[in-house]
């Protein structure tokens, strides 16, 4: 073989490798996009299902809490349109009582606002004060509820743009109209609640407008309207967005400022009202785009490896080796860029987190308040029977008798000053304020405070106390409304019976007891006894929260409070407390 021969065949032979090179680059080349779309297609259809189906979920929550904020306050003007107190007030013209009655109703039943409007549409009572005197003839609510015989509910639109929705009954004697009881419903701050970067929430009317919005310019509005409020540069720019890149084939179902969104409604089962969710595609091209990068970088990789391996021999394919590298530090930092995107979301995920803990700070505080307010139910309802008992003496002319009635409605003033003091004492767990108490001592106060409902109930009472001192470490201001509590459970147990008696023994032993019972029909559910706003009375006669209230004193004082069935009828309450152990030394220095 010649020289000239050796050097034809050697470049057959390297045309033959090249060709072969470029065979196997480009079947990875096909291999990898085919691959890669596949997967594209496979992935997008399956994170999008993901999200379509929490966002349902989302749906149902969001329906369910709206439907049970209007049912909670739907029943309230009914109760409120027999309320005795507000027919005679309307007809005695006497509105002195009517304002702290609804002021006392709105904190207990969680409601935005009360107000009772007289036949001409004047507000003569509220639970805001600065609205007395103020005239709602022409509001529309007031004009149907007059014509009305049930509760109708009307959604208002301010001058802000924010809707005011209420609901309103007529009140009647003899048949007649002579006022207007209003309940106030905050559906707002479900905006507030549902807000999100990554979410938009809006609720319509029957008729289409938009009376709840995350976006307060959507207020007002048609679906239609609002959704065309941002319009996109171009056509083009908003297909291009609607993908998230050329690999993302998952359709949009609308856009929201420009944006593809996936577009949810549901019902929600109150006057035709429908429920809209727009969420960005965001969070599905983020789990897609990072397979993806992945498998690209793998291809990359594999791509790069082959044209090292077949370009050792030939000395031509270092530089097309180097171009692959540099495309792989490209993937490198487009695969950095997503890395850093994601961080931020993490950060906007924490920022959520915080939010959610501040509302539940806030739901811990309206529980605190609420249960302050049950306690001054019995203290006031005691000054409102001394006081009944004060204005009969001083009709008799027994001056002296009047003067002690006033004299413990002094007492009952200061101790309803000290119980709104321990709104820091829910606050904090801690015992500052713990002193030494005789349980004999809180007893007999407590009997002396329930002495006038006693006596009107015509309750036997069997009252057996240990003669010497039982003391233990508590705050005998809280240990008097356990015993308050149990007191008032006992006599509602025992209202239906005939010859109605409660006992309660203090004993000392290991620890202090205290047993009550009574001869009533017993306890149904022992086991959600004690929790938050259980309640087996009628509506309007409590919250369910006495018990739950004397649970968590006697829990915070080192004891427990148990509840059990009687044999026979009737139930038995124990709270038993630790003995103060330096209790000899207390007594004799008493002495």
């Amino acid at each position: 073989m010649g020289p000239g021969e050796f050097i034809e065949h050697r470049d057959d032979d390297a045309r033959r490798a090249k060709l072969r090179v470029r065979l196997i680059v480009l079947a990875l080349i096909a291999i990898a996009v085919s691959i890669v779309w596949v997967s594209n297609s496979l992935l997008t259809a399956r994170f999008t299902e993901t999200t379509r189906n929490r966002g349902e979920i989302r749906i149902a929550l969001y329906s369910n809490a709206i439907t049970s904020e209007l049912q909670r306050n739907q029943v309230v003007p009914l109760l409120l349109s027999r309320d005795p107190v507000m027919i005679s007030a309307l007809n005695s013209d006497d509105f002195t009582a009517t304002s702290r009655r609804l002021i006392s109703f709105a904190e207990e039943i969680g409601a935005a606002g009360l107000r009772l409007l007289d036949g001409e549409g004047r507000v003569v009572a509220s639970a805001d004060r600065q609205e007395l005197g103020t005239v709602y003839r022409q509001e529309p609510y007031f004009i149907d509820a007059l014509r009305s015989e049930g509760t109708v509910f009307h959604a208002t639109q301010a001058d802000t743009g924010a809707y005011n929705f209420t609901y309103a009954r007529r009140i009647e004697f003899e048949k007649q109209g002579i006022g207007v009881i209003v309940v106030d419903v905050d559906l707002r701050r479900f905006e507030t609640r549902w807000r999100s970067p990554s979410e938009a929430v809006m609720v319509t009317n029957s008729e289409g407008v938009i009376v709840i919005a995350t976006d307060p310019r959507w207020r007002g509005k048609t679906v239609e309207e609002a959704l065309a409020q941002s319009p996109t540069s171009s056509a083009f720019r908003r297909a291009f967005e609607a993908t998230g890149g050329y690999f993302d084939l998952a359709p949009a179902d609308a856009y929201l400022r420009g944006e593809a969104v996936m577009q949810l409604e549901g019902r929600i089962p109150f006057r035709g009202w429908r429920l809209t969710s727009f969420s960005t595609y965001e969070s599905v091209r983020e789990r897609v785009n990072g397979v993806l990068a992945l498998e690209i970088m793998g291809f990359a990789i594999l791509l790069a490896m082959s044209f090292y391996l077949l370009s050792r021999k030939a000395q031509s394919q270092a530089g097309f080796f180097r171009r692959e590298s540099e495309e792989l530090r490209g993937l490198n930092q487009r695969l950095s860029r997503e890395i850093a995107e994601r961080k931020k979301v993490e950060k906007n995920l924490e920022v959520a987190e915080q939010s959610l803990a501040q509302s539940q700070k806030l739901a811990a505080l309206g529980e605190m308040s609420a249960a302050v307010s049950h306690e001054l139910n019995q203290p006031l309802a005691a000054m409102k029977t001394y006081l009944a008992g004060a204005r009969l003496l001083f009709q008799r002319k027994r001056l002296d008798e009047a003067q002690s009635s006033f004299q413990r409605i002094d007492d009952l003033i200061d101790r309803m000053g000290a119980i709104t003091k321990q709104l820091k004492s829910y606050a904090r767990k801690g015992g500052d304020d713990l002193a030494p108490v005789d349980l004999r001592d809180a007893v007999k106060s407590s009997l002396s405070m329930m002495e006038p409902q006693l006596k009107r109930g015509n309750v036997r009472i069997i009252s057996t106390l240990t003669p010497e001192p039982v003391v233990v470490l508590g705050d005998q201001l809280r240990l008097e409304q356990v015993i308050i509590n149990l007191f008032r459970n006992a006599l509602d147990a025992t209202k239906g019976v005939s010859e109605p008696q409660i006992e309660i023994m203090l004993n000392a032993g290991d620890t202090a007891v205290l047993t009550m019972r009574d001869n009533g029909e017993g306890i149904e559910n022992l086991d959600h006894l004690f929790e938050p706003f259980y309640t087996t009375k009628q509506p309007g006669e409590g919250v369910g929260l006495g018990l739950a209230i004397s649970s968590g004193i006697i829990t915070d004082l080192g004891g427990r409070l148990t509840a059990r069935n009687g044999q026979g009828s009737g139930a038995v309450f124990e709270m038993q407390l630790p003995l103060l152990k330096e209790r000899d030394t207390l007594v004799e220095a008493a002495e």
